[in-house]
């Protein structure tokens, strides 16, 4: 996790930088999409938990009034967060992995993560953290790029054989199984880009 960690403190200079294109071309919609879905478990002045908040790309589609927690294991993200432009009034940001939460027991109504379950080491414990901390009734709310069906899925196993190497980043995880293995209730799965990209939501149980 430590080895991880450095890899995007090393990308953080480029990472909005390199992100724009993907932005223009629907990522910043999709970003938007998942936060409204969050969004509908949170009450006025909301707990909404953010895991894998990188340098705050998704800051600008915060509910208004949410209480926030971001969690990012990379230093340097989270310096490059803290100054973002929309960053949310209070919002904490909080230097941890996703595998090790520092929270209580159902601290949160809701959960997002935006491209990230594709970088965390482990998948399942990731997921079964966010079940922890989310309330019953909750939701955990991801947005992902998976391994697509078809010849395509071939492709990304292969990219992935150069991608996890290089910087920790699997092409090929099936991450709405890997939720209904950690005990989440997905409600529905929409497929973005041909089935690369998978908008998954859930609800705690």
């Amino acid at each position: 996790m430590v080895r991880k960690a450095q890899v995007y403190d090393r990308f953080a200079d480029v990472y909005d930088r390199s992100m724009r294109p993907l932005e223009r071309w629907g990522l910043a919609r999709l970003r938007a999409l998942a936060l409204s879905e969050a969004a509908t478990a949170l009450t006025e002045g909301g707990r909404l938990l953010e895991v894998g908040a990188g340098t705050g790309g998704n800051f600008a589609f915060y509910p208004e009034g949410v209480r926030a927690a971001c969690v990012e294991p990379s230093y340097e993200m989270i310096v490059r967060a803290q100054g973002k432009p929309g960053r949310p009034a209070g919002s904490l940001l909080v230097r941890s992995f996703a595998e090790a939460l520092p929270f209580a027991d159902g601290a949160f109504d809701a959960a997002v993560a935006t491209l990230v379950f594709c970088s965390v080491e482990s998948p399942a414990d990731g997921l079964r953290e966010l079940r922890r901390v989310v309330r019953a009734g909750g939701r955990v709310v991801l947005l992902e790029h998976v391994r697509p069906r078809g010849l395509l899925g071939y492709a990304f196993d292969a990219l992935s054989l150069v991608t996890v190497p290089l910087m920790e980043d699997h092409f090929n995880r099936h991450t709405a199984d890997e939720a209904r293995r950690a005990g989440l209730e997905v409600l529905k799965v929409e497929n973005y880009l041909r089935g690369i990209v998978q908008l998954i939501v859930c609800r705690v149980g």
